[in-house]
């Protein structure tokens, strides 16, 4: 088998393919990289307005290529200005681009990539796709370090949609996973369903024989993996339309209310993969959990509020944690623990519903909006008699996913430290802004949570040259431009300490963890206090 940090790094590239190969091909062919290459250095502004792009999205792009390494990126928050410059790798990157033409192709033009069910409908082009990526001339990938870095991008294209939909459709069940199959036992295509599996064989991920085929050790570890890969893949309708974010009208994937579904994520395969996903950081808070619920009972909250609850899964951990491990847990015939999952996406409240009530655990599950906490405090009062402020709130993944609101009060003297790419519809948020937008954002949270905390798990973007020296080792390029052009606000950890300390909430050192725990951190775990 091969070594299990080679695959971890196989899947980290695959996630960067899914989002560099929409940009590189959207970007080459609007003649924006020729200038680039042709003048050296240019500036995001500059390039915005020659090429009539939508400066924030184009922004977002460009980044994510200087994250790979194919370009330089520098931003100056004292002036605002973004600045592009070539370096050693642009040019053979850039002629390499081509290479992601047919993919991207499509993407764009059918559902193969964004479905959840793999059917006969456009599985020609996923055939030919699997051809073209069998026939490639492979011998100088390993001389060439750019080469073999797009083909890693092109293999994530072709099999991050496959593992996604196969593990959401009980591919991965340990049936299948520890025995050998025939296709008609899966699939109710199994034409289609061999040929899929034919491709994994050539990737090592199966073997086959005389018509069985059966998991390889390395087959088993992207099995096991599979929900890794649904958060990136579910952005893929959003990704179909990268020409139209950097150069067309930047609200047309935009829902405009709550009720109405999302055309720019698969929500509910986007709540599969990061429910999946989350379950690795859980362990990590329980000693949080256990420590406040093991407190004098006087001293605890009376309940927890878990705002964006996803698929119920965080809440329900919590409350199997303090029913079994804690002091809490013996008293809840006395002191009952009030729980709350809340949420903006409608399908998330019904998957949470659905999972709590199947867990047979009492929740309360109602709309909220991240960036109202008064709003919800006033419903828990009027609704349920629950004053929010006598919670534990807490959230996975969320705080980066507020609404976007212009800062009623900018400070003049803010330079942010911040290196990311910020846009709301299109528009270039400047750093300070973000920042500011930020603090406003904590101080209306500031009141509710004195008393018990803000405990989060919260994404992070890292410096665009701190990524280009990890390829293989983060997927921070895939968070930065699935949360960017989607107009999430994914800052780096000391930002997001700096600024909650202007609210008022200071992080508890206790309980701070970042993930890895290296200078490429993009996960924090955090107690935030009054």
């Amino acid at each position: 088998m091969i070594e299990k940090p080679v695959l971890r790094e196989s899947l980290f590239r695959h996630l960067d393919g899914l989002v560099v190969a929409p940009i590189a091909v959207a970007l080459q062919n609007s003649g924006i990289l020729k200038t680039i290459l042709d003048k050296k250095s240019a500036t995001v502004s500059h390039l915005a307005q020659e090429f009539q792009a939508n400066q924030g999205y184009l922004n977002i792009a460009l980044r994510a290529l200087a994250s790979q390494g194919f370009l330089n990126y520098e931003v100056d928050n004292a002036t605002t200005e973004v600045s592009i410059t070539t370096n050693k790798n642009s040019q053979i990157a850039f002629s390499l681009f081509n290479k992601y033409e047919d993919i991207v192709k499509v993407l764009e033009k059918c559902d193969i990539f964004t479905e959840i069910e793999i059917n006969s409908n456009n599985f020609h082009h996923l055939e030919h796709l699997f051809e073209q990526f069998k026939n490639q001339n492979v011998t100088n990938f390993k001389q060439n370090a750019l080469e073999y870095q797009i083909n890693k991008h092109l293999e994530g294209f072709l099999v991050g949609p496959l593992v996604v939909s196969l593990g959401m459709t009980g591919m991965f069940h340990k049936y299948f996973m520890e025995t050998s199959f025939r296709p008609e036992e899966f699939h109710k295509e199994p034409e289609i369903f061999k040929k899929i599996l034919d491709f994994f064989v050539f990737l090592d991920w199966f073997t086959e024989n005389k018509g069985n085929y059966q998991f390889t050790d390395t087959g088993l570890f992207f099995a096991k993996r599979a929900s890794a890969y649904g958060v990136t893949v579910s952005y893929l309708p959003m990704l179909k339309r990268t020409k139209e974010l950097l150069f067309g009208n930047p609200n047309s994937i935009r829902t405009t209310s709550a009720l109405e579904e999302e055309i720019h994520v698969n929500r509910e395969m986007n709540v599969w993969g990061s429910g999946g996903a989350h379950a690795t950081y859980f362990k990590v808070i329980d000693e949080i959990i256990i420590e406040i619920f093991n407190r004098p009972i006087q001293e605890q909250p009376k309940g927890i509020l878990d705002m964006g609850c996803g698929n119920g899964a965080f809440l329900q951990h919590i409350f199997e944690v303090i029913e079994r491990q804690t002091l809490r847990g013996k008293l809840l015939e006395e002191h009952p623990l009030f729980l709350v999952g809340a949420d903006y996406n409608q399908a998330a409240l019904k998957v949470t519903r659905a999972n709590l009530i199947k867990a047979d655990i009492w929740a309360k599950v109602i709309w909220g909006d991240i960036s109202n906490p008064d709003q919800l405090a006033h419903d828990l009062a009027e609704n349920y008699k629950i004053n929010l402020s006598d919670l534990l709130n807490v959230r996975t993944f969320l705080d980066h996913n507020r609404i976007w609101e212009t800062p009623a009060k900018r400070n003049p003297n803010r330079i942010s430290a911040s290196t990311g790419a910020f846009s709301f519809r299109g528009k270039q948020l400047d750093n300070n802004e973000v920042e500011d937008n930020l603090l406003e954002y904590f101080q209306k949270w500031a009141k509710y949570v004195q008393q018990f905390g803000l405990l989060i798990i919260e994404l992070h973007t890292i410096a665009p040259e701190i990524t280009a020296k990890n390829i293989g080792k983060t997927a921070a390029t895939a968070y930065d431009v699935t949360h960017g052009f989607s107009d999430q606000y994914i800052v780096e950890i000391d930002v997001l300490h700096k600024v909650a300390r202007e609210a008022g909430l200071q992080p508890d050192a206790q309980f701070f963890k970042k993930f890895p725990n290296t200078e490429y951190a993009t996960v924090s775990i955090n107690l935030l206090k009054g």
